[in-house]
């Protein structure tokens, strides 16, 4: 299944961490009555002293006239106690460049010459390849209750929750890829008696939740993805009692694009609706800011012509194998390195703008408490190690920006990042350059967006632990104690950022032991690195003329 999914193995960034190591299985595991289903725990994990209930259906299955529509509730079904014993992911699309980058990223790091040879195209068989759990009907979420937290449900205000959005550039990546929440849930423990309760959830991709264009939104709606992640999040506001959590307490926390989709989250409707959470916890969003109408339909006719139909219609009455077949084929042959075609798009009402221009508007929810986070080498993996000179370099801009202004890829290519290789500028080859082109305009600069637009009443950090590059954090958000994974080469780091996390999520505030303060961001642009040796307070590197120059958003 190498083409189905993200390879963050890329450069040993990420290891896989298994679910729940230790399972015990009480004679009677508890339910929990939904109102319109009745849901049982799948498991009981005795090292951690919490229920997993797994696989919950939060909305309706999203196929036939519900595709690319809004997510609507589930039909009432008691029948039978669920369990969600099987294993459900949403369709996803292939990472053709994958393995050209865990050759380069490696390369590059130890300053080894890489020669970017010719591969042969995978074939559409490999392309269209998913995993056995890949289904439309995937929206479902997981939740995690430590015992005595579900069992003073009820009987207290309840526990504070953590709500996981994943990564996997809105095209590959499911709620549970490289996630096991018993760190952290032992990390909030050792802050408060009470832990915390967490929950993970699926959401469309690829173009099934994603697809937009003015064409598409006469016959539906853009960004289905986000309206999914927020249908699951007014679910926890609703039922997130029963499982002892609290739903006034309740920080969603994401990376990549998991992290780009909170800054939606919070800018949702130009902020004319309140979020249906209360602290967000944004960790290296990303997301290419989509604002030209008619990219959307260039997007959406390549799709049409992939999937041999000629209207949405007769795409929403294709059998289901047809289109996850469709969805990565398009992908796989037309997305350019490092990207993956799909994302949210400005839509003129879940997104009346991009995130970066509705922050500096002020049209966004100002309650929300943030604190963010990014990597120090965030865009290499997305890298495409065959630019090599100023020409290939302007042809990338072409291709990730189909509709730029020449005037606007002039500005990028010679003042924003001239090829100017003394070290200067913050690169010495090709590569840095676009590295560094990739890392701002994907990731860092959207978290200078948020700070900026909440006033520096914030807080950030900056992951600088070897490698750096975007997701090596991953496994130190998920680190276990009693099985640390080959990624994390310092628990020290590791057991500092789950503080962090879970000190905000549980306070409002991000503390750790061996740190005096961690200060708000301020004017000052103050932030806390995070780095092999030590962790200390520093300036951030998102505070720079580039990122203004993003937010603007003259793209198309």
């Amino acid at each position: 299944m190498k083409f189905t999914r993200f390879l963050y193995s890329i450069v040993f960034v990420l290891s896989r961490c298994a679910l729940a190591q230790s399972k015990h299985q009480p004679n009677a595991l508890p339910v929990v009555d939904l109102g319109y289903a009745l849901h049982q725990a799948i498991a009981y994990n005795e090292a951690g002293g919490y229920y997993n209930f797994s696989n919950i259906r939060y909305a309706a299955p999203p196929v036939g006239s519900l595709r690319w529509r809004a997510p609507v509730a589930p039909k009432v079904d008691r029948r039978q106690i669920q369990t969600g014993n099987r294993a459900v992911t949403c369709p996803a699309g292939p990472v053709w460049w994958a393995s050209t980058a865990n050759e380069f990223v490696p390369s590059y790091l130890q300053g080894i010459p890489y020669n970017p040879s010719t591969k042969p195209p995978p074939s559409d068989a490999e392309l269209i390849q998913q995993l056995p759990s890949a289904t439309e009907d995937c929206l479902f979420l997981d939740v995690f209750s430590p015992k005595q937290v579900f069992q003073n449900a009820g009987r207290t205000s309840g526990a504070p929750v953590l709500v996981w959005l994943h990564g996997g550039g809105f095209a590959v990546r499911s709620k549970t890829d490289g996630v096991n929440p018993s760190g952290l849930l032992k990390r909030a423990k050792e802050n408060s008696h009470d832990s915390i309760v967490f929950v993970a959830l699926n959401y469309r991709i690829g173009v099934f939740g994603f697809l937009g264009g003015p064409t598409r939104q006469r016959d539906g709606i853009a960004n289905a993805g986000l309206y999914d992640q927020r249908f699951a999040l007014r679910w926890i506001q609703k039922n997130i009692h029963l499982f002892g959590g609290d739903p006034d307490k309740v920080t969603v926390m994401g990376n990549s694009a998991g992290g780009g989709s909170i800054m939606h989250q919070i800018t949702a409707y130009g902020g004319k609706e309140k979020a249906p959470f209360q602290n967000v916890i944004i960790q290296s969003p990303g997301f290419l800011p989509q604002a030209s109408p008619q990219n959307q339909e260039d997007v959406f006719d390549q799709f049409l012509f992939v999937a041999k139909v000629r209207s949405l219609k007769e795409a929403r009455a294709l059998d289901s194998k047809a289109l996850i077949a469709a969805n990565a084929l398009q992908i796989g042959r037309y997305a350019p390195y490092g990207l993956f075609i799909y994302g949210p798009t400005v839509d003129g009402v879940f997104a009346p703008a991009t995130p970066g221009q509705l922050l500096a508007s002020g049209r966004f929810d100002k309650s929300v408490k943030v604190m963010t986070g990014h990597n120090s080498l965030e865009g290499l993996i997305f890298t495409d190690p065959a630019i090599q000179n100023n020409t290939a370099f302007d042809a990338y801009l072409r291709r990730t920006f189909p509709r730029i202004p020449p005037a606007s890829k002039e500005y990028i290519s010679d003042v924003l990042y001239p090829p100017v290789f003394d070290g200067s500028k913050g690169y010495t080859d090709q590569a840095g350059r676009v590295s560094l082109l990739i890392a701002e305009m994907t990731f860092v600069c959207n978290t200078f967006f948020v700070h900026t637009g909440f006033g520096n009443d914030t807080f950030g950090y900056r992951f600088n632990v070897f490698p750096g590059v975007h997701a090596a954090d991953l496994p130190y958000t998920f680190y276990q104690d009693a099985v640390p994974p080959q990624a994390v080469s310092n628990t020290t780091a590791a057991i500092a950022l789950q503080s962090f996390e879970t000190t905000f999520a549980q306070a409002g505030r991000p503390k750790w032991k061996g740190l005096a303060d961690f200060p708000k961001y301020g004017s000052s642009a103050e932030i806390i690195d995070i780095t092999q040796t030590s962790i200390f307070q520093t300036r951030d590197d998102a505070a720079n003329q580039r990122c203004r120059w993003w937010q603007r958003g003259v793209l198309s």
